[in-house]
């Protein structure tokens, strides 16, 4: 059996789908953080069933690419249920799209999710009414708690099992008149969809619906047009607006019999916008939670690496020791032992507090806020605040990020959008800014580095955008509402993250390190530190760095690791200048972006735009880190 969760962005779909599918895909509080849907399997009372969890959308209209990637889901596939997510506390509006998926003809289970929030919010809903009026089962959830997710797969299945598919509710008589005539003509149709739902996507002309099915019922074009032109005399208004008005219309009234709202207490949580989006303060409070959050990276990190690098060098001389005699075989050796303890000792001790203080700002909700206040800075870019998506993802992995760049519609936006986001600074770099410039120069460096970052974005966008002209639309975004995530929810999805470093960096990271080891003992490491010398040289770095740089495009991690193990030592201040540091670690901060982000561009956007952002990265990085040189000699000498 296959379920699908559809579901509007913010109702806590995908919450809903990781407390049954172990964390398998991350959640997110905005729309545009699944662009493609992700598939599970579950045991539901003892049957195996095949979940998916579809992008968060508005609508079934097909207007952009997450209402696209659902409506195409549910036309083209068998889905023996649908689990309708809804957010309780924006009822209205989730019933509009409950009403949609009501017209496709499938069984169809409604849960109303974040009770909790909506008896805070003194919104008290009448579930047995409004199952009674909907003709479908209607179930109360807490999504973060689990509360109620049991009964909701219960219900789903049953449903599912006796074929028991949902009935449309109806609408006026004028345009049930041409749904009627346009599905009998179209009843012959092979698709999963019944013939009304069918008959309603062709009246809201839904382009590749109408072409699909013109190539199979001759006329049918000329006969929805002619429909569409008679319901816009008799109405004033075009089919595709009185179709979404009488939704509206009817999930505003279904909402007025069924919810009941007390007064509401006004709680410091109501009233933390007033603080943290005001147009001044908003931004200082931005700034002081940016820097909290990153300083607390550092601090934590800070104390974990010391040890473990002492007790890495500890080890790595005794094996050098043990096997003195071996050559090559010692070389080997302890290549991967500094591999494997680079990445215990210098990635891991950031990479899990970044995750985790990512992942609780992200849960709370206070993501989509940082998206509102950087609206104005995105447009100085010459782009719209919905660009702040990417951006944000980009700090997690920039391969995300990239991929996140869909929900632009212009191909120029994407560009940009991708240009800018792949020089944010991942948990691969993360671990660069904190293990080195932070540890050894202070951590009010690796804040800044932060903030160097997003001044050199913004003035990159500004000069790109200036070749690129073209007016960006204003930003309208959902915020939801303030949460406090529960412990479980944000460890589950930082570990998802940690095991994606564990199975596919750190394997990297060794594998690396034995190369570079096998390079040194044949002394073919200086071919490679020639291609990268007339920069190395220009910055004032050791010729030895060129090897780990060019390592570094695999993977950011090993232009650290491979670091030490080129200069002979992972303690940096022994082996580098101060000014060195910092000039290593800003220029590996925005050159070439990693193999995978490179392959993902090139994917998204095709292989000239992934040669130029990668030129335009490399220059960008040489001119920081050439200045950051220039500027702060004096000063770190």
């Amino acid at each position: 059996m296959r379920f699908a969760l559809v579901g509007q962005p913010n109702c806590g779909k995908s919450t809903l789908f990781n407390q049954v599918a172990g964390y398998k895909a991350a959640t997110g509080n905005f729309s545009g953080t699944t662009v493609t849907f992700t598939e599970t399997k579950v045991r539901v009372l003892g049957n195996i069933v095949e979940l998916v969890d579809l992008p968060g959308t508005y609508s079934l209209l097909g207007t952009n690419p997450a209402e696209r990637v659902v409506l195409d889901y549910l036309v083209g596939n068998e889905v023996d249920a649908i689990i309708n997510v809804v957010d309780a506390t924006h009822l209205a509006q989730g019933i509009a799209l409950t009403l949609e998926l009501l017209e496709l003809n499938r069984p169809l289970v409604l849960a109303v999710n974040m009770m909790d929030e909506a008896a805070r919010q003194g919104i008290h809903i009448e579930g047995e009414k409004l199952q009674n009026i909907l003709n479908i089962p209607v179930l109360p959830i807490i999504a973060t708690k689990g509360q109620g997710v049991r009964n909701v797969f219960a219900s789903a299945l049953q449903a599912g099992k006796e074929h028991k598919n949902a009935e449309r509710q109806r609408y006026s008589g004028e345009l049930e008149q041409h749904i009627s005539h346009i599905a009998a003509l179209v009843e012959e149709v092979d698709l999963p969809i019944g013939s009304q739902a069918l008959a309603l996507k062709l009246l809201e002309g839904d382009p590749p619906l109408t072409e699909q099915v013109g190539r199979k019922v001759q006329g049918i074009e000329n006969e929805v047009q002619s429909a569409v032109d008679k319901l816009c005399h008799i109405t004033g208004r075009q089919a595709v607006w009185l179709v979404s008005k009488e939704r509206h219309d009817l999930a505003i009234s279904i909402c007025d019999q069924v919810l009941v709202k007390a007064t509401k207490r006004f709680t410091l949580r109501d009233r933390l916008d007033d603080y943290l989006l005001h147009p001044v303060f908003g931004y200082v409070f931005l700034v002081a939670i940016l820097f909290l959050f990153f300083w607390s990276v550092n601090g934590i990190g800070g104390l974990i690496e010391k040890p473990l690098i002492q007790l890495a060098d500890t080890l790595n001389n005794q094996l050098l020791q043990a096997f003195a005699d071996k050559g090559l075989l010692a070389q080997i050796l302890s290549g991967a032992l500094q591999g494997f303890t680079g990445g215990l000792a210098i990635v891991m001790p950031y990479l899990g507090p970044f995750l985790i203080g990512l992942g609780f700002l992200e849960d709370v909700g206070y993501l989509p806020r940082i998206a509102f206040l950087m609206d104005s800075l995105m447009h100085r870019m010459g782009l719209h605040g919905k660009a702040v998506v990417p951006f944000i993802l980009g700090y997690g992995c920039n391969v995300s990020s990239i991929m996140s760049t869909r929900i632009m519609e212009d191909k120029r936006d994407r560009f940009l959008s991708a240009l800018l986001s792949s020089m944010v600074p991942c948990s691969a770099r993360m671990a660069v800014i904190f293990g080195l410039a932070a540890f050894y120069l202070g951590p009010v460096y690796g804040v800044g580095i932060y903030f160097i970052n997003i001044v050199v974005i913004a003035l990159t966008g500004r000069i790109i955008s200036h070749f690129l002209p073209e007016d960006s639309p204003g930003l309208i975004l959902e915020m939801p509402v303030y949460r406090f995530p529960t412990l479980r929810t944000v460890t589950s999805k930082a570990w998802l993250r940690i095991r994606e470093f564990i199975v596919e960096a750190w394997p990297l990271l060794i594998m690396g390190s034995v190369i570079l080891a096998v390079m040194n003992y044949y002394q073919l490491s200086q071919i490679t530190d020639v291609i990268f010398r007339p920069i190395t040289w220009l910055l004032g770095l050791p010729s030895q760095v060129g090897t780990p740089l060019i390592f570094g495009i695999l993977r950011k991690e090993l232009s650290l690791v491979m670091l030490g193990q080129a200069l002979g030592s992972m303690n940096f201040d022994q082996v580098l200048t101060k000014i060195q540091m910092l000039s290593y670690t800003l220029f590996v901060v925005f050159y070439i972006p990693c193999l995978a982000t490179l392959l993902a561009i090139r994917k998204e956007l095709g292989t000239k735009s992934m040669l130029t952002i990668t030129g335009i990265t490399l220059l960008v990085a040489v001119i920081v880190a050439l200045l950051a040189r220039i500027v702060m000699l004096p000063i770190l000498g």
